[in-house]
């Protein structure tokens, strides 16, 4: 009965942001179903796991892509991608329209824990979700994947290049602005840099302020593209992953994202879950 309890719960929150807000619910999860204590969407895409090839961020030992961003991207664009152009329309210039973008992210999510939001200790947030929650109520609540996802789809909207990065424990978004003088450091993805960071969780944040423990250190980051995402029944066979970045942080040296790396981002990662998962079960 509890777990019902929560799911109704979730299914509220969702409804009560979204209804009236004058968008369509091409990209939200319409009906969320349980398997194994595990919570999926439309797309069979799980919410409360970001590893696994099902996982909102399918991240395995050797391999990353943040499946739950192409939710809101090519066909599913809706609510967070109409942002964007909205955005761009507004802002003409490159800089302005990504600043724009960021504080808009930056200061309508609240950070907030998945387990206080919905009773799960990880529970990832499409960016139509979120963003049709914003529309509503002028703000939203949610974690770091979260807020990374919505900006990176937003970006996308606004015709920004956006990508997402993980590290130990953490995940933000990219944008790419090469010319932007207050950033602490450029990243190189794929051997282009000019990439900077945009940590939208702190109220106090500017763009491009990278927290120290990513500075010279290891991340792995994926482009967002304009991928599409069929619903379960309609999902066609898997095709062959697609090539894995390298990234540069601020002291220049050339990361390359082999196994041991996700290896430890994935122990890191499942390791910490498990770690939640165990300290809720005995409350």
């Amino acid at each position: 009965m509890k777990r019902i309890g929560i799911l109704i719960s979730l299914a509220f929150i969702l409804l009560g942001g979204l209804a009236g807000a004058g968008y369509a619910w091409a990209s939200s999860s319409e009906g969320f179903y349980e398997i194994d204590g595990e919570l999926y969407d439309d797309w069979a895409i799980c919410r409360t796991r970001s590893f696994g090839e099902d996982g909102f961020y399918q991240l395995t030992a050797t391999d990353f892509r943040p499946v739950i961003a192409f939710e809101s991207l090519g066909e599913n664009a809706d609510i967070a991608y109409s942002l964007g152009q909205e955005f761009a329309a507004e802002y003409p210039d490159t800089v302005r329209r990504a600043e724009a973008v960021f504080y808009f992210v930056r200061d309508r999510v609240r950070y907030t824990s998945d387990i206080d939001l919905f009773g799960y200790d990880e529970f990832a947030l499409n960016a139509d979700e979120l963003a049709g929650i914003i529309s509503q109520n002028e703000r939203g609540y949610g974690d770091c994947e979260d807020s990374a996802v919505l900006l990176a789809v937003i970006c996308k909207g606004a015709g920004l290049r956006s990508a997402i990065a993980i590290g130990e424990g953490h995940t933000a978004a990219l944008i790419y602005l090469p010319d932007y003088d207050e950033a602490t450091a450029f990243f190189e993805l794929s051997g282009e840099t000019g990439w900077i960071w945009a940590e939208a969780t702190g109220r106090d944040n500017p763009l491009g302020w990278v927290p120290r423990e990513f500075l010279n250190a290891r991340v792995a980051a994926y482009e967002v593209t304009e991928e599409a995402l069929a619903r379960a029944e309609d999902a066609p066979e898997p095709e062959a992953t697609v090539a894995q970045t390298d990234v540069r942080g601020g002291g220049g040296s050339n990361f390359s994202m082999a196994f041991p790396f996700f290896g430890v981002i994935f122990f890191l990662w499942f390791i910490s879950s498990l770690f939640r998962r165990g300290k809720r079960a005995k409350k």
